[in-house]
């Protein structure tokens, strides 16, 4: 038995030290990438940085659903929403207060707003149906085509000689290399959590919506950390936006065309709420000051907190 608490914690121990090197990777390169191109970093977050670090949640999401139950895919989609901005961006903002720009509060926030709303909408008749899942993917095109309209558009605005000096080897490969790190380093991270809290006798919907959502919500964490911590905010909060907004419309819509998703009348009143109410109090913080101050982000990760011993058995 000892034998496997030590592998289980040297698991844990490697996952951190791997998603700390892979988010300084994804950040370093996807930040000279943005130069390179002409983009707004919060641009590239919300796109590229942001539908990579979702990759966690899709695997278990789908191999949950067809292997296992669906019940794991959703739980660790709206356990991973509601742990990237009660934890994710509330670490960040206690690090470094995070400016909120008028392109991410015109553009991006009111999406993730909107798809967190639509998986209350669609899933209060207690099942996410094939039709719900295109309906998803339909609004995941939608919003993808209009970062790619503005994109074309908007005038650079990084004021430096080298923006839009075009792409180099070297940034792809930190951003592929990052991104390797920070599977590999989540999923060594939730190996050992799962395993660790399994032997403690926790029931496996506790370290669903808690461990495992964490585990996902991880390359997130790590990614926006270290931004916060390089000064480069704008991929601090653009990752977490577009994360959220990938994990609902692009996991649960592939999802659900995949295999229609059962959800039970417990997370239709508690955990989806949850959800909204996390993504309607990050709008409310933004708004007030069009930045997340560390007072902010102090209320965020109490509510976290709040919302993680609610769960508790």
């Amino acid at each position: 038995m000892s034998d496997v608490v030590l592998v289980q914690l040297a698991l844990l121990a490697g996952g951190v030290v791997s998603l700390y090197a892979g988010a300084e990777l994804l950040v370093a390169g996807a930040a000279r990438l943005a130069l390179g191109i002409g983009l707004r970093a919060v641009t590239v977050g919300v796109t590229v940085v942001a539908l990579a670090t979702t990759a966690p949640e899709l695997f278990v999401a789908v191999v949950g659903a067809v292997d296992v139950s669906t019940d794991i895919g959703l739980g660790a989609v709206v356990g991973s929403n509601v742990a990237n901005v009660g934890l994710v961006l509330g670490l960040a903002a206690l690090i470094r207060p995070l400016p909120v720009g008028s392109v991410v509060m015109r553009r991006h926030v009111p999406f993730m707003l909107f798809s967190a709303v639509l998986l209350l909408v669609l899933g209060a008749d207690g099942t996410l149906s094939r039709l719900d899942g295109l309906v998803f993917l339909a609004t995941l095109g939608a919003f993808t085509a209009l970062l790619l309209y503005y994109a074309n558009v908007d005038p650079p605005t990084i004021d430096d000689p080298d923006a839009g000096s075009g792409i180099e080897l070297r940034d792809v490969f930190f951003v592929v290399a990052g991104l390797i790190a920070l599977v590999i380093g989540s999923r060594w991270l939730i190996a050992g959590g799962r395993g660790i809290l399994s032997a403690m006798g926790f029931s496996d919907l506790f370290i669903g919506l808690t461990v495992l959502a964490i585990g996902t919500s991880l390359p997130e964490l790590a990614a926006s950390v270290v931004g916060a911590i390089r000064d480069e905010t704008a991929f601090s909060i653009g990752n977490v936006v577009g994360s959220n907004i990938y994990n609902v419309l692009a996991v649960l819509g592939i999802v659900a065309v995949v295999v229609p998703i059962p959800v039970e009348p417990s997370v239709v009143r508690f955990e989806i709420p949850a959800m909204v109410g996390f993504s309607a109090l990050m709008v409310a913080l933004m708004y007030h000051g069009r930045r997340l101050s560390r007072i902010d982000g102090a209320i965020l990760v109490v509510c976290y907190v709040g919302f993680v011993y609610l769960l508790l058995p």
